[in-house]
């Protein structure tokens, strides 16, 4: 594929689609953990069981099982609602079909939350809304048995072969796609509006780290929202630009398909087995005569040489906190897992927000709260996602940023009619504290409660 094949196919792919007529949509992914209330591993069997339960009771067609038989995804064929396990069975999934009312998404989640939590607890387990599962340690963490998830447990355990001939710190937690749990939501993007929202709420992390940081984890005590780092330090940061945020303020679509051009590609499938190898970046990936990689072939991992196809873009996949998607959307990935009784939080803000691009670029654009300090926004979301507020920043004045931000997505969630701006609640109240549910779980556990008393209350309807 030559570099005008190359622009063509991306723009096909990415940027197309937002020039569709559509009616505005939400699709809602939750990712939450499963924990055995007595300390022990999860037991995987159980929660494959309960599942099958589910897919019985609410009448979902199996769309994917896994190497030894047992069903990991079934999906509602009338809503598209989906239930799945995310890179391993201690890690339940429940994606919302598109819809274009946060109350009637959130009533059908409640239906098939109150199903799985009767049947999970008849065998002595939880779900829970924390962005790592807080028995990481004793849990098997090990892959869904199949192609995709294997391979990608794979490639993140590759990581010592790079460790010499790349500037970057790995982090010595590959498995940390088996513990750790988001809450993500797409929404549409018209073109008209994908340059700037992508800048803008680039912008914004900072503040989300602050309100919706839910991911501790004790080997890594500084921070409360550990799983984005997790992922940035692993070999899905070998090219930062598969990761976190847009390094440079995008001007235009020709900025956006280069950017997209110098992000990497990793794996691929060839004969229905999945090949992972050295990332390389997409504009340089194509004009390569062949890529040395690895196949699982049933027993052990091969050597294999193949020849790039066109057919490979299919396989990049980035994780940025704004990711464009081949459906039109933006999928904003960069939150945790929330209590599930905050469990639309995530949803309503970005989807009141969303509305209100230009008041929001307005906004952040005029900063001078975070952003007149000498940091990026990159430097500013890291920071933020720690324990301690960095002192240059006034704590009152970033309190009252937060309620004018919140304040900003409830008049766009009050502008959709629906009434959902009520979702959005928690958040203020997190904003007026300046606090989150990993600030607050961790002042708790210096305090002496119990981790349990913490996994019960952030799993409460």
């Amino acid at each position: 594929m030559n570099g005008e094949k190359l622009s063509e196919a991306l723009y096909d792919k990415y940027i197309a689609p937002t020039l569709r007529n559509r009616e505005p949509s939400i699709g809602i992914e939750i990712e939450m953990p499963v924990v055995r209330t007595d300390g022990r591993p999860v037991n995987e069997e159980e929660v494959i069981n309960a599942a099958g339960a589910f897919r019985e009771h609410f009448a979902f067609e199996i769309t994917g099982t896994d190497d030894d038989g047992c069903v990991n995804s079934m999906t509602e064929p009338v809503s598209g609602d989906n239930l799945s396990f995310d890179c391993s069975y201690s890690n339940l999934e429940l994606s919302m079909g598109k819809g274009s009312d946060l109350n009637e998404l959130y009533g059908r989640f409640r239906d098939y939350y109150i199903f799985l939590q009767d049947k999970l607890g008849a065998a002595g387990s939880t779900l829970t809304g924390m962005g790592i599962n807080p028995g990481y340690n004793v849990n098997h963490n090990r892959p869904v048995p199949n192609e995709r998830y294997r391979m990608l447990y794979h490639y993140l355990h590759s990581y010592h072969k790079y460790e010499n001939s790349i500037n970057m710190r790995f982090h010595d937690r590959p498995d940390f796609g088996t513990f750790t749990s988001a809450s993500q939501v797409q929404l549409d993007v018209e073109h008209d509006s994908l340059i700037d929202t992508l800048n803008i709420f680039g912008m914004l992390e900072p503040y989300k780290a602050l309100l919706f940081a839910n991911s501790y984890l004790p080997e890594y005590p500084d921070y409360l929202c550990a799983r984005n780092m997790l992922w940035e330090r692993s070999m899905q940061g070998y090219n930062p630009h598969n990761i976190g945020m847009f390094s440079q303020r995008l001007n235009n679509i020709d900025e956006l398909l280069e950017y997209i051009k110098s992000q990497s590609v990793y794996c691929t499938m060839r004969e229905g087995r999945y090949i992972d190898f050295r990332p390389t970046a997409v504009r340089d990936y194509f004009g390569l005569d062949k890529v040395c990689g690895e196949y699982f072939d049933g027993q052990a991992y091969r050597s294999v040489e193949f020849t790039p196809e066109d057919g490979d873009l299919s396989y990049l996949r980035t994780f940025k906190f704004e990711d464009l998607t081949f459906r039109g959307t933006i999928e904003y990935r960069s939150s945790c897992c929330q209590p599930i009784r905050d469990v639309m939080t995530v949803a309503a803000f970005h989807t009141g927000l969303t509305g209100k691009i230009y008041e929001l670029r307005e906004l952040i654009e005029n900063d001078t709260l975070i952003y007149s300090h000498g940091y990026t926004a990159a430097e500013l979301q890291d920071m933020l996602s720690k324990r301690e507020i960095p002192p240059f920043i006034d704590k009152v004045a970033l309190s009252a940023q937060l309620c004018r931000i919140l304040e900003l997505a409830g008049s766009g969630l009050k502008e959709r009619g629906k009434n959902e701006e009520h979702f959005l609640d928690p958040l203020f109240e997190r904003a007026e504290r300046l606090t989150n549910p990993a600030r607050e779980m961790v002042r708790g556990i210096e305090n002496g409660v119990d981790i349990r008393e913490f996994i019960e209350s952030y799993s409460q309807l």
